[in-house]
Parts: structure tokens; sequence; C-alpha cells
């Protein structure tokens, strides 16, 4: 990345918490526009207006600030999960809880760039060497995955395999998000109707004709 990223003020020191949030912040906005390996933590301190080794107080690399971010969003998606889906026992409260999922990428687009688009390993290394996926994706993630296990054990969706069905539905809602975050430029239908009409597709595929509405 070119050295474009707005420059701040120097600021005084020892704002502790506020400065920290900051750094977020300007993290954030760099990642989401640059990516990843296109922003540096001397552009990032720059941003903020603090000097490089006064960044390295609060944040020991890029990747700690990447991490930080990434479990924030999905802390944040998993707390919206809970509070909004229930029991998912019928049509209209599963498209409810897909439809929470949607609204939290696309009204907070950086985040969801850091927390699902970003091409770098946020997992933790795991025995054998392969990476475990972080705690709160795992919590994210495990909101849908008990709802999809609850519907099949009273016989309500199409799949045998309850696993499987999470992951799909989980995969169609982020193919949509990533695309209407990253591709804003394609001629999309208008955008209400492409989601419902997306939603009710995921759904459709996921219960069975008799399930409840």
């Amino acid at each position: 990345m070119a050295d474009t990223a707005a420059r701040s003020p120097r600021k005084r020191k020892g704002l502790g918490p506020e400065r920290r949030e900051e750094i977020l912040a300007a993290a954030l906005r760099l990642f989401a526009q640059y990516g990843l390996y296109g922003v540096s933590t001397r552009q990032i301190a720059a941003a903020v207006g603090i000097s490089q080794p006064t960044l390295y107080a609060y944040f020991p690399s890029k990747h700690a600030m990447v991490e930080e971010l990434h479990e924030r969003a999905f802390k944040d998606l998993h707390r919206r999960l809970v509070a909004g889906v229930g029991d998912l026992m019928t049509r209209d409260s599963l498209a409810s809880g897909l439809r929470i999922y949607v609204d939290f990428g696309l009204e907070n687009p950086d985040a969801y760039r850091v927390a699902f688009m970003i091409e770098d390993p946020i997992g933790r290394p795991a025995s054998g060497g392969n990476l475990e996926v972080s705690p709160g994706a795992q919590a994210a993630f495990g909101v849908l995955r008990a709802s999809v296990a609850a519907m099949h054990a009273q016989g309500l969706t199409r799949s045998n395999d309850p696993e499987q069905l999470a992951q799909s539905l989980w995969a169609g809602m982020h193919g949509l998000v990533s695309l209407l975050i990253a591709r804003p430029e394609f001629p999309w239908v208008e955008r209400e109707t492409l989601i419902r009409g997306h939603l009710d597709l995921l759904i459709y595929a996921a219960m069975r004709p008799e399930a409840p509405g």
C-alpha cells in the first residue's frame, strides 16, 4: 500500500484504554481498505498520531490486532444470535436467525471483512500442527449448530446430517454477505428482494415441508 494513510496529529501519552480503541479503529479501517498485507504497523501508528514504539506498547504485532478484531466481531455476532435466535423450530424463527447473520455482516462490513474475508489464518495451532477455530468463531457457529441439531432431533430437517446442514447454511449466508460487500458494483436486484429470496431458498433446502411456519 502506498503511504496514504491519513496522518493524525501527534497525541499526548497516557490515554490507556481510549488509545487502545483508537488503534483498533484505525487498524480495522485500514485492513478493510487495503487488506492485511497492504498495511504496516507504522501506517496504523501514523493514522492514530502516535509513534510505532508507542503502538507496540499496546499490541506486540499486527497479527495481535487482527486477532482481537476477529474475536470482537465474532463475539458481537454471537451476542446477537443468542439474543435473537431463541427456539428455531419454525420456518419463521429460522428465517429470523439467518437474517441476524446477514444484517450483522452488512451493517458492519469492515468488521466482517476482518472476521471472515482476510486471507490470514487467525486460528491457533492445535495438535498435529493444524489450526483450530478461534473461540469466538466456535461460539457463534455453535448457536446455529445447536439449533439445527434440535430441529433435526424433531424430524424437521431434510438432511440426515445436522452438522453438514449447519455448515451449508453458514456457507450460504456467508456467500451472499461477502459478495454484497466485495462486489457492490454488480447489478444486483433490489437488495431486500435478494436477501429474502436467498434466505427462502436456504430455508426450503433445510426444512421439511411439514415443518411449522
